[in-house]
């Protein structure tokens, strides 16, 4: 349909999967991982004697070790797009890093299927899911008329919980934000923050997020927590429970501060027409200057993601200032570039008289350069 494009959405439910089922499943983790290890290496082998790329297949595997004939196919299938991709992904850009073998600790335990012909259904409080039979779901929210559902990944949380992330296709109009004029549009421009996350060109509900930093909120407990568990003798049934203890801190800290972000994003995506923001790369930020723990409990990367999809579904946009931009060095007022800034002057100053918080100089600055590039 002309004017509408599909988007995807995925929707993150709890399952309750009962001892069978659970069984089944701890065999389909482990079977994804085998395969993918397997897999790597005879790709590894083949390209160290030939020079070329081996074409494998799951298929070429099950007659060799039977047991993966008892987990579903499509997850299998799904071991070996992720494993094409990995490669893909290393050749375009080799600073991702070569694909690496799967731990059976360290790894995270899940896998990927795919609807085909009505094999996977969502109905009364029930998912049914290929060899896994029907599963006890907790839906708290309903899916909208018209989404169609793409694939189901079922992840176990170190934690113990269980939780399937449900990925839906739907058809989203562009809406009149899009087609109104970019020189009179409702423009944010955002500026990364080490304490607090973001500050804004504009006021919302203030003149930066404020984000709480969950992860400096929970260290004491989490180190206490940590402390016993380094006290447990490894392996013993007191161990597994404590490694749950501080596995639940960490989930509720992640809980939390996605929560904070999807409801930060929702009031920016619905109050404006776009948002500027610098494309940094935070994994770089976070390893100079020893500010590794800040940065990642910032998590503005997921920010952005978030926000991206947000703006997209509106049918506004996100638009990505280079990095190296001088959005610090330049005056809002004057455009006048000052050269020479250092990182503890937190107050702007210019000859032109603006005097003004270093960060909103910033963030005004990523705004109208946003502007600039919509208008073109």
């Amino acid at each position: 349909m002309e004017g509408r494009k599909a988007l995807n959405r995925a929707y993150k439910f709890r399952i309750y999967p009962n001892k069978e089922q659970t069984i089944l499943l701890s065999k389909t983790f482990g079977c994804c991982r085998f395969l993918y290890n397997t897999m790597l290496s005879d790709k590894i082998r083949e390209y160290r004697l030939t020079g070329k790329m081996l074409k494998n297949t799951p298929a070429m595997y099950k007659k060799e070790y039977p047991f993966l004939k008892e987990v579903d196919s499509l997850a299998l299938a799904n071991v070996q797009l992720h494993l094409e991709r990995a490669y893909r992904n290393f050749f375009q850009n080799p600073k991702i890093g070569f694909p690496r073998f799967k731990s059976r600790h360290k790894n995270q335990n899940s896998y990927t299927t795919n609807v085909v012909n009505g094999n996977i259904a969502l109905a009364e409080g029930r998912l049914k899911l290929p060899k896994l039979g029907k599963v006890r779901i907790r839906q708290h929210r309903q899916i909208p008329e018209g989404y169609r559902l793409k694939s189901v990944t079922v992840r176990r949380e170190p934690s113990g919980k269980y939780y399937a992330g449900l990925l839906y296709e739907y058809d989203c109009g562009e809406s009149q934000a899009a087609k109104c004029s970019y020189e009179q549009a409702k423009i944010l421009g955002i500026d990364y923050a080490m304490h607090g996350m973001t500050v804004f060109s504009d006021v919302l509900d203030g003149p930066a997020a404020e984000y709480p930093g969950y992860l400096r909120q929970t260290e004491e407990k989490l180190a206490r927590e940590q402390r016993k568990l380094s006290h447990c003798e490894k392996g013993s049934r007191n161990y597994e429970k404590q490694k749950r203890k501080v596995a639940l801190c960490h989930e509720k800290v992640k809980n939390q501060r996605k929560d904070y972000i999807h409801k930060l994003t929702g009031k920016l995506a619905d109050g404006y027409d776009a948002v500027g923001v610098e494309d940094l790369d935070m994994k770089a930020m976070s390893r100079c200057l020893h500010f590794g723990k800040s940065v990642m409990d910032n998590s503005y990367g997921m920010f952005r993601d978030i926000l991206a999809y947000k703006l997209e579904e509106r049918g506004k946009k996100l638009v990505k200032i280079d990095r190296f931009f001088p959005s610090s060095k330049k005056c809002c007022i004057c455009g006048k570039v000052k050269k020479e800034l250092k990182l503890s002057e937190r107050i702007y100053r210019c000859d032109c008289g603006n005097v003004m918080d270093r960060d909103k100089n910033a963030a005004i600055n990523i705004r109208e350069e946003a502007r600039r590039m919509l208008i073109g």
